[in-house]
């Protein structure tokens, strides 16, 4: 379950479509799935609706259907289309109707896979937003002290173009959106860096013991 939750951007599920099948999940009486356990759950939505928080019926039965359409469950339909089960003399489930987990233990390897590619899709997303944090600051720590000391350049257009890419960062930016804002970012970085390594190289050329000049650390 924990891993569905991972996974849902990849399968095509919302929260409350997985609250519901948490909810289907607590009726089933073992801790793990097994063919030898039986997979079918058969809880009415009443039932379901107590154990997801009060959810109204009609969303449980619009969220079943949208897990039975990821292929995260199948229906084992009764005759008279209820859900139950059939016990023999002993009291052990001979046939049940409802909800079928089969799905959940034929895919879990591949939800596992899923989780774990959504997961490093986040961090790297992470890594992207803490890089361009760096480069924007590292930018503007640069051109405030170009400023301050005075070195030749286009500083005004330098830093408009620096606004420029800062505001072009969506709210809700794509993976693809954040790479192109990085390399933006570091390219401009680059150019203000290079730019101050060849002005201290030409102040230095002029340096001469009869004479103090004031040089960028």
């Amino acid at each position: 379950y924990r891993a569905l939750c991972e996974a849902k951007p990849l399968l095509g599920v919302t929260d409350r479509a997985l609250a519901v099948l948490n909810a289907l999940l607590s009726f089933y009486p073992q801790n793990e799935l097994s063919e030898e356990s039986g997979l079918v759950v058969f809880p009415s939505n009443a039932q379901l609706s107590l154990r997801s928080h009060g959810m109204a019926e009609q969303a449980i039965r619009r969220h079943l259907t949208a897990l039975v359409d990821a292929g995260l469950l199948t229906r084992k339909d009764s005759p008279n289309g209820k859900r139950y089960a059939r016990k023999d003399r002993s009291g052990s489930i001979r046939d049940a109707f409802g909800f079928s987990l089969a799905p959940l233990l034929a895919r879990a390897e591949e939800i596992e896979h899923l989780a774990a590619k959504v997961v490093a899709e986040k961090l790297y997303v992470q890594h992207l937003r803490e890089q361009i944090s760096l480069f924007r600051r590292d930018i503007a720590k640069l051109i405030e002290a170009a400023i301050a000391d005075q070195v030749p350049g286009e500083w005004a257009q330098t830093f408009n173009e620096f606004r420029d890419i800062v505001e072009s960062v969506p709210r809700a930016p794509t993976t693809t959106e954040l790479e192109v804002i990085c390399d933006l970012i570091e390219r401009l970085r680059l150019k203000v860096l290079n730019h101050l390594d060849l002005q201290i190289k030409l102040q230095n050329l002029s340096a001469n013991p009869y004479q103090n000049e004031r040089h960028i650390q």
